[in-house]
């Protein structure tokens, strides 16, 4: 018999059994292509150290950047959408409510919770864009109404970050009352002289643009987000002429004097607290 015949049953080649690549171990950069593992990508708080692109993350991931040590206490962590609509389109708003909660691990599309950074008391509600896009719907208002609210009664920096396509079609008007209730109650923030930091994320846009996003006492953003009311494609549309390059960019909107300034994730924390501790001074 030939040195090259299995005697045995049960003896592989490395070319047998081929192994497929655990899903989630590597991450390709969108914007310039480059390949790292995972883990590695997170150690760099999820910015590309090829071109310092800034991936989309969610709540828990700039709890993660913002809060000491990773601790914090969530802040009404049990409150859910109805559907006082019946809404359907593709499918019944009740079923894509119930789809997203399972692939995302969060209740609705904001997340509220308090802490410390850098040892100074804050209050933070973070948007999740994978829950439906992370539009502005009742839970959504109400989670940044009690953060305020939390904040008014301890007297605790606010800090929104937004991340959203804009109002939730699926509640109609009740999506649209809440750009009047969060901004309404962020003027009882500004009466009692507590500070509000509105940080915008890629892509800002709609109606959290048109209310709470741009209310700051302090508006910044990462480098590159899509800020606008409407997006690129419609206002073109609009107005049937080529937009200036970068249109609508953070750099584009702090040229315009919508922005204080724009900030790295990896300086996120220290610029933040520095930004508080000149209005608590």
């Amino acid at each position: 018999m030939g040195w090259f015949k299995r005697i045995k049953e049960g003896i592989k080649t490395p070319t047998q059994g081929k192994k497929e690549t655990p899903e989630g171990l590597w991450y390709q950069c969108p914007k310039c292509g480059k390949v790292v593992a995972s883990e590695d990508h997170k150690e760099t708080l999820w910015v590309c150290e090829g071109c310092s692109h800034h991936e989309r993350i969610n709540a828990k991931e700039y709890f993660h950047v913002i809060f000491d040590n990773d601790k914090y206490t969530e802040i009404a962590p049990n409150i859910y959408s109805g559907d006082p609509l019946n809404f359907t389109d593709t499918k019944k708003y009740v079923t894509r409510l119930e789809d997203s909660i399972l692939k995302t691990g969060v209740n609705d599309a904001a997340t509220s919770a308090f802490g410390k950074i850098e040892g100074i008391d804050i209050v933070v509600v973070a948007m999740n864009f994978n829950f439906i896009g992370g539009s502005m719907g009742s839970v959504v208002g109400e989670k940044i109404s009690r953060a305020i609210d939390h904040s008014l009664k301890y007297h605790k920096p606010l800090i929104i970050i937004s991340k959203s396509g804009g109002a939730r079609m699926m509640e109609a008007a009740f999506s649209l009352m809440q750009m009047a209730k969060t901004s309404a109650k962020l003027t009882l923030l500004a009466k009692q002289k507590i500070p509000y930091i509105s940080l915008m994320t890629d892509p800002t846009t709609g109606g959290v643009t048109a209310s709470f996003a741009m209310l700051g006492d302090v508006n910044i953003a990462e480098p590159g987000a899509l800020i606008g009311f409407a997006g690129p494609r419609v206002v073109k549309e609009t107005i049937k002429k080529d937009l200036p390059k970068g249109f609508q960019t953070s750099e584009f909107v702090l040229d315009h004097g919508f922005l204080d300034y724009i900030v790295e994730r990896k300086n996120l924390k220290a610029k933040i607290a520095q930004t508080i501790r000149l209005f608590l001074n």
